[in-house]
């Protein structure tokens, strides 16, 4: 994801760097950002890039060891991530038409209705431990059902059945505000709360089946930031266009203009989601060894950190835009394989057999917040894929 109209047009050249955009860069021209204020966006986007990344992966464990299978989260096959850069090359290129044929308004307001209702769902499912916690064991909390079937007799058919609680309808309640104050204004904030809830369902809920899937998914999501970067200018055009909260962003002059900050820097979801749920991945497979240690999931954590940096180095040094893929896909896959390689679990973390116990395919859609139980959805999959594919303009 690249720059949208919800970030101003005078935003720094940080944000193409870590989004591989050089737009805005005449306008970048206009504000120059303090040393203070420009470590400060710095700090904070790694900061919230890591959050969803650190509590994601553990929450993607207790979801994977849930004993209700319908709890599951989605799990991504080989044939699926090979799959994947083609689906978002289309639906980027997609957008690109729709941009050039349709008004921009009209499609970024059915945009904003969409990503409305998607990101209280993934507001409320963030929020629900949290709110577990803090509100009152006396409380009534009385059990509800949304159900949808279809047919008749012998062939009846559920295609929805969602079960939610007194507590998960508070959780709505407070996601709702910030859904309105999102629409209405806008606002940066009401922007990250959205995108760090649908960052950290990202992770949490869509599980790789094996570390080849893994690398196959990174590898071809490399290949497609580079040429849709540095090979057509499709990327740039529709981040300029599009607007909705599939990034994080912070302001380099907040301290000069507080929360009305307008010069922002941006990360993209798919440069936390796409890493981030390797990692998860690779937390996992630290837990399957049974060692109660976190190797592996630190080294690729710790890589993480070290792609980002020298992706926002790069950018300093040679003053030009940065695909983030383009170092953090070697830095997450190349350090925890050397790592396993010194270790001599190389051909352990590569073999298909210790995540035979992690392989279910039952998937909240659509990151809908506490659902205990959702009918099939023939097209469920290429729902999530295509979610990610968005994430990732």
């Amino acid at each position: 994801m690249e720059q949208g109209p919800a970030v101003p047009a005078e935003a720094s050249p940080l944000l193409e760097s870590l989004n591989a955009t050089d737009a805005g860069n005449a306008s970048a021209a206009r504000f120059v950002a303090t040393p203070e204020g420009t470590a400060l966006a710095y700090g904070s986007l790694v900061l919230m890039a890591l959050l969803p990344i650190f509590f994601g992966a553990l929450r993607s464990v207790s979801s994977s060891k849930s004993k209700n299978s319908s709890d599951m989260p989605e799990t991504i096959t080989s044939r699926d991530a090979a799959r994947f850069p083609i689906i978002a090359s289309c639906t980027l290129f997609g957008l690109y038409l729709f941009f050039k044929i349709f008004s921009q308004e009209y499609i970024n307001l059915l945009l904003s209705m969409y990503f409305f209702v998607l990101g209280i769902l993934a507001l409320s499912h963030t929020m629900s431990p949290f709110m577990n916690r803090v509100l009152p064991a006396n409380l009534p909390n009385k059990q509800y059902q949304l159900l949808f079937t279809q047919g008749s007799g012998e062939s009846k058919e559920e295609i929805v059945n969602y079960e939610f609680d007194t507590k998960d309808l508070i959780c709505l309640g407070i996601s709702s505000v910030v859904g309105v104050w999102y629409v209405i204004k806008k606002h940066w904030v009401a922007n990250n709360l959205f995108g760090l809830a649908f960052a950290l369902n990202g992770v949490e809920l869509l599980h790789l089946n094996n570390v080849s899937t893994g690398c196959i998914l990174l590898g071809g999501l490399f290949v497609y930031d580079v040429f849709w970067v540095f090979g057509t200018n499709v990327m740039v055009t529709v981040a300029k266009s599009f607007e909705a909260p599939i990034k994080l962003v912070f302001p380099q002059d907040l301290l000069e203009r507080g929360l009305s900050a307008s010069n922002f820097a941006m990360l993209g979801l798919g440069d936390i989601v796409i890493p981030g749920i390797f990692i998860a991945l690779l937390l996992r497979f630290d837990v399957s060894l049974k060692k109660n240690t976190r190797t592996y999931f630190y080294t690729s954590f710790l890589a993480y950190i070290f792609g980002l940096g020298l992706t926002i180095f790069v950018m300093h040094t040679f003053k030009h835009a940065q695909p983030a893929l383009l170092y953090l896909v070697p830095a997450c896959v190349g350090f925890p394989v050397v790592v396993a390689l010194v270790k001599g679990e190389l051909t352990e973390m590569f073999r298909e057999s210790w995540h035979a116990g992690w392989q279910r395919s039952h998937f909240p859609t659509c990151f809908l917040p506490a659902v205990r139980r959702v009918g099939t959805f023939p097209a469920r999959k290429s729902c999530v894929i295509a979610a990610m594919a968005t994430m990732k303009e």
